[in-house]
């Protein structure tokens, strides 16, 4: 699987993560728990991939413009990481807040998830060579299977 079609999968998967969670209720406490867990375990591995692997590959293949979406999706990770999931950690999920909070975080989120499929990665497929992408998503196989053994030891 290439860098992208990884990617992808990935926004396929915090997308479905992101409806469950904003379809849940003020009773499901237990499922919110669970769900936003997940969400941050996705997220966490997500941003890695794509900041240690595809952004630099991306912004090197680049010009100014690609520069400027480097560091506007990596502010964007960082809005969510430090700012928004933290937030959301703290907030108890049996209060109608915790509903509020999640809907700012899927919609940012998606947001972030279509400037990256409907401008970074055509941009990214037009300036890397296939093989380049192919070896890139394989790093990212790679830092993935690493990254759940590690959580699997803790």
């Amino acid at each position: 699987m290439n860098a992208i079609e990884l990617l992808v999968a990935d926004h396929e998967r915090v997308k479905g993560i992101l409806a469950q969670l904003s379809e849940s209720t003020e009773r499901g406490v237990k499922k919110r728990t669970d769900l936003l867990a997940k969400l941050e375990m996705e997220l966490t591995l997500h941003t890695k991939l794509e900041e240690e692997i595809l952004y630099p590959a991306f912004k090197e293949a680049g010009g100014k413009d690609q520069a400027i979406m480097y560091h506007e999706a990596k502010e964007e990770h960082r809005t969510v990481d430090s700012l928004v999931l933290p937030d959301l950690k703290n907030t108890d999920p049996a209060t109608v807040e915790f509903t509020g909070r999640v809907k700012v975080v899927k919609e940012l989120l998606e947001h972030h998830i279509e400037e990256e499929e409907g401008e970074m990665f055509p941009q990214a497929r037009k300036l890397m060579k296939k093989e380049e992408l192919e070896a890139l998503g394989e790093q990212m196989e790679m830092f993935k299977a690493t990254f759940m053994k590690s959580l699997a030891s803790q």
